[in-house]
């Protein structure tokens, strides 16, 4: 076994983005006989305020096996370039004052960049260090030049700053394969020192009994079609997109509902601007029962992205729609990494980003034809059986870190079991 090390802000309770990824991988490799501990930040996301459950500075627990080590550090409100900075900067701070113990492996998060770039430089100067390896969920670089986030030369320097921090890492997991590429012709890093490590799917299906009686509770019409999106509402996502196609579906009065549920920092603005509209609903965070159950009962499930995101991340929503046997719908660039893991799925149909009235007529044309919609939801099972089931991609992962201790010289060895019971906080 080894003593493993985890890095990112991101941790259960949070359901959405990262986070569960984090959560599943850290709690794996617990159970498999590892020493885990991860150093997180307080649960904020996609809400951008701390959960407040959660205070004081410093929150230590044992939790299913894995020894988190929780920083309270600054959110933004609302989450732009700058207070993103900031954010990363303070967590990277609260990381690395932390105290690390002696790990074998060190793997960070990515985003945060910063906080990752922080890790990195203690990491190395470290006595006998660790070995480092960053699993990258976004492209940074390019994701902030795709959501408008930045340009020029900041945009440059951010690019620039990626390159410095993943070359400088012994090795990389990146979440899809069009994510090797790019690291190793942007990026400069050797193949050698990549691995895809695919995001599994985090949701257990549900069997629901009586679909009119669920459908019933969301408010639901049975004649109506359901289009549902879930998780973040944030720029990335573009969802003035379905603001627009349900006040078209309002005019011509279709027996259509865009639901869109979660939260995030573009939720006020989409709210003000659906105002009035009958056919579009806001739902907050379901809990896990009834976010399955949900998905299930839609007709179809939604994922749209704003024009001109094409590369720098892979929905993590995606998985969770694959298990549920419900149709997809992406609204998304045709030549997005999005695009190709459903066309790769067969589990949906793709029409371009930002166009209301192709998005209200797709929905429509699936809603016709059920046998179609059926095909897709099955494709979307064999999908997540055959390709990103939780056991392969955390073997992956394993093997990899296993990989990266080798590197360094690194043998497994005993260590006693954490005696920590019970929440400890430090309120300094």
């Amino acid at each position: 076994m080894l003593n493993i090390t985890l890095l990112g802000i991101n941790y259960s309770p949070e359901t959405t983005g990262i986070a569960p990824y984090m959560t599943d991988l850290a709690e794996e490799l617990s159970a498999r006989g590892h020493n885990v501990d991860v150093i997180t930040g307080f649960p904020h996301y996609p809400a951008w305020e701390i959960d407040p459950g959660y205070t004081g500075r410093s929150i230590d627990e044992d939790i299913n096996g894995v020894h988190v080590h929780r920083r309270r550090h600054f959110v933004p409100s609302p989450p732009n370039a700058l207070g993103r900075i900031k954010m990363e900067l303070s967590f990277g701070a609260r990381s690395i004052t932390s105290k690390w113990g002696t790990p074998d492996v060190i793997v960070c998060t990515s985003p945060a960049l910063l906080a990752t770039a922080m890790s990195l430089g203690r990491a190395r100067m470290t006595p006998r260090r660790p070995a480092i390896g960053i699993w990258v969920h976004d492209l940074y670089g390019q994701g902030v030049v795709e959501t408008g986030a930045m340009s020029g030369r900041s945009a440059r320097a951010t690019a620039r700053l990626e390159a410095a921090v993943m070359k400088s890492a012994d090795g990389l997991a990146v979440v899809h394969d069009r994510f090797v590429d790019h690291v190793i012709d942007q990026f400069g890093v050797s193949p050698a020192d990549v691995t895809v490590v695919r995001n599994w799917t985090h949701v257990a299906p549900i069997a629901v009994g009586d679909i009119a009686a669920a459908r019933a509770r969301f408010g639901w019409a049975p004649d109506e079609t359901v289009v549902l999106h879930t998780g973040n509402m944030g720029v990335k996502q573009g969802l003035e997109n379905v603001v627009e196609a349900a006040r078209l579906a309002d005019a011509q009065k279709l027996p259509i509902r865009f639901v869109l549920v979660g939260d995030g920092n573009q939720r006020p603005a989409l709210e003000s601007a659906g105002a009035g509209i009958d056919r579009l609903d806001f739902v907050r965070p379901l809990d896990d029962e009834a976010f399955r159950t949900a998905m299930v009962s839609a007709d179809i499930l939604l994922v749209n992205e704003a024009p001109g995101i094409v590369g720098m991340a892979v929905p993590s929503k995606l998985t969770s729609y694959f298990s549920s046997g419900t149709a997809i719908l992406a609204a998304t660039d045709v030549e997005s990494t999005t695009a190709d893991e459903i066309r790769a799925s067969g589990a949906g149909v793709v029409v371009p980003s930002g166009s209301p009235a192709g998005l209200l007529a797709a929905a429509l044309e699936l809603a016709g034809n059920a046998t179609k919609s059926a095909q897709l939801g099955q494709a979307g099972l064999d999908y997540c059986a055959a390709s990103v089931g939780k056991t392969a991609s955390i073997d992956t992962c394993e093997q990899w870190i296993r990989e990266l201790a080798a590197r360094r010289g690194k043998t497994p060895y005993s260590v006693p079991t954490s005696t920590i019971t019970k929440k400890a906080v430090d309120a300094r």
